[in-house]
């Protein structure tokens, strides 16, 4: 019997249960606090719906926002932190104290040079990179003057949370996992404050907003420095393009912009598509895609989050068994909590939609378009998560040239589906178009992974999937039967609303574990897994 597997006489339970508590209870903790930040999210989307709806500003807005947060994403928590953390977990392993510290300062001040450079490029040309990502603006010199304007603005948070980023993985690979996870609500009061207050200041409204993504992004890095400072690493940036370790992250930096990235430049592709739909198709794809990025945020994110550090210990120890166990583990827990969550945003598209967001501006023609993206994304929302899982198991390896093969793949895939479907389906069919593509890459991944023969999947698959199966089932035969028809929903006043959502939610969650706790599932089986 191999390492992977456990005696009959457990029941079929796998060995992610004989080990002791960490990574649930990091991954917890991760959850939770993303959860808050999660919910002051929609607190913020639902104060942006309300003043805003899906107007001309709001979609100037969306796309300023959208452009430095793609950057963010594919430098900062994309392609640099899954090069950086790896080489980092190597030097805990094998260098003293001193070099760590000597290593943080180069890859800090070589970091902030580089976004510093880029930043002011962003500024500079600002127009013109509005045109790359909204190219239909062209025809709309009022939404491109408007965008141009705003993006100035928030282009420089791409470098304060690039740091921020930095500065979160260095304490997610020493283990301090909740000053990284609660960041993100500063960003969240920041824009509430702003659409509350600072609009009011403004002539055109949305540009309060744009400040107060620019001071977010100011607090967010100074909430790091205590916390770095508490482990000694709190940095003093010097550039240092010579520096082995420096190379070495930036070797590992290249390729990876396409592997852990491709999910954020096919989103970015129907951005670029969707400036050419009528007015209010951009705002109708953000408020799906925030919807869809609940759960991947909470759930998806804070895994891979909490797993990568321990694959790179785990491969720098040449332990392959453990490694596989890892993977295991997180793999069994994304498809846990991301089907049933695909599933119940694609039964109760409108009644979220219009519990959340349909007041003021946002009209009920708003909420039907959003559904038909959200419904779109909400396919792919296990995918997306699988990713991001996956991804690690191959940036911990060092490997990054298998994960840009798969990411490349699919992101042709994406662009032909997107032009393939845009046209019967518009803005709902560049949301499908991304999950398809989600679920190519996922597919891929995970496949590389079993080739290389470093993922060898635990005994107890085929129960643990009739269990889902059985759960998710009972799960949405609840919600159908629970959910009015949507006129009833417009009809409501938010006290209404809130109250028959919380119920439908509640009775589904509880079906949901009910069923998986009768058919043998247990919170041991997911808790004992070492991190």
């Amino acid at each position: 019997m191999s390492d992977l597997q456990i005696d009959n006489s457990e029941a079929g339970e796998s060995a992610i249960e004989r080990k002791t508590p960490g990574l649930l209870r990091s991954s917890g903790l991760v959850g939770a606090l993303t959860m808050v930040s999660r919910v002051l999210g929609l607190v913020r989307d639902i104060i942006l719906a309300t003043f805003f709806g899906a107007t001309v500003g709001a979609d100037a807005f969306f796309i300023a926002f959208k452009i430095p947060n793609f950057f963010r994403r594919l430098f900062a928590e994309g392609a640099f932190s899954q090069a950086f953390v790896p080489v980092l977990s190597e030097y805990r392993e094998k260098k003293d104290p001193q070099e760590i510290r000597d290593f943080v300062d180069r890859v800090a001040g070589t970091l902030a040079l580089v976004l510093a450079l880029i930043t002011l490029l962003g500024v500079l040309f600002a127009p013109w990179i509005v045109l790359v990502f909204a190219p239909g603006y062209h025809a709309s010199p009022e939404k491109m003057e408007l965008t141009g304007t705003l993006l100035r603005i928030t282009f420089p948070y791409l470098l304060l949370i690039s740091l921020t980023a930095f500065a979160g993985a260095v304490l997610n690979s020493h283990g301090r996992f909740a000053v990284p996870a609660i960041t993100p609500v500063f960003l969240n009061l920041s824009l509430i404050a702003g659409a509350l207050w600072f609009t009011g200041w403004f002539a055109e409204p949305v540009m309060g907003l744009a400040w107060a993504v620019l001071l977010a992004g100011f607090v967010q890095l100074a909430l790091q420095a205590p916390a770095l400072a508490g482990i000694g690493l709190l940095p003093r940036p010097r550039p240092d393009f010579k520096d082995s370790g420096v190379r070495r992250v930036l070797k590992l930096m290249v390729p990876a912009l396409f592997a852990v990235s491709v999910t954020q430049i096919n989103l970015m592709l129907d951005t670029i598509l969707a400036s050419f739909l009528p007015t209010g198709s951009i705002s109708w794809l953000f408020y799906s895609d925030r919807l869809s990025e609940l759960p991947l945020g909470v759930f998806g994110i804070a895994i891979a989050t909490v797993i990568l550090p321990g694959l790179s210990r785990q491969h720098a120890g040449e332990n392959v068994g453990r490694f596989s166990e890892t993977l295991d583990w997180a793999l069994r827990l994304v498809l846990l909590i991301g089907v049933p969550a695909a599933l119940a945003l694609m039964v109760l598209a409108e009644p979220i939609l219009a519990t959340l967001f349909q007041y003021g501006a946002l009209t009920e023609y708003d909420v039907e378009m959003s559904a038909r993206s959200l419904r779109a994304y909400a396919f792919g929302l296990t995918a997306f998560m699988l990713v991001k899982v996956l991804a690690p198991g191959y940036f911990a390896r060092h490997d990054m040239v298998t994960p840009v093969r798969i990411a490349v793949r699919a992101m042709v895939a994406n662009m032909a589906l997107n032009l393939l479907l845009v046209w019967p389906l518009a803005h709902a069919g560049l949301a499908l178009a991304t999950s398809l593509a989600a679920l190519l890459n996922a597919t891929l991944l995970y496949r590389g992974l079993r080739k290389l023969d470093v993922y060898r999947p635990g005994a107890g698959w085929r129960r643990f999937g009739a269990q889902l199966l059985a759960g998710n089932v009972a799960m949405v035969v609840v919600l159908l039967w629970m959910n009015p028809a949507t006129a009833t929903w417009y009809a409501w006043g938010w006290q209404t609303r809130s109250l028959e959502m919380a119920q439908i939610c509640g009775a589904g969650i509880a079906t949901y574990f009910a069923v998986l706790l009768a058919a043998g599932i247990r919170v041991r089986h997911f808790r004992n897994q070492q991190a």
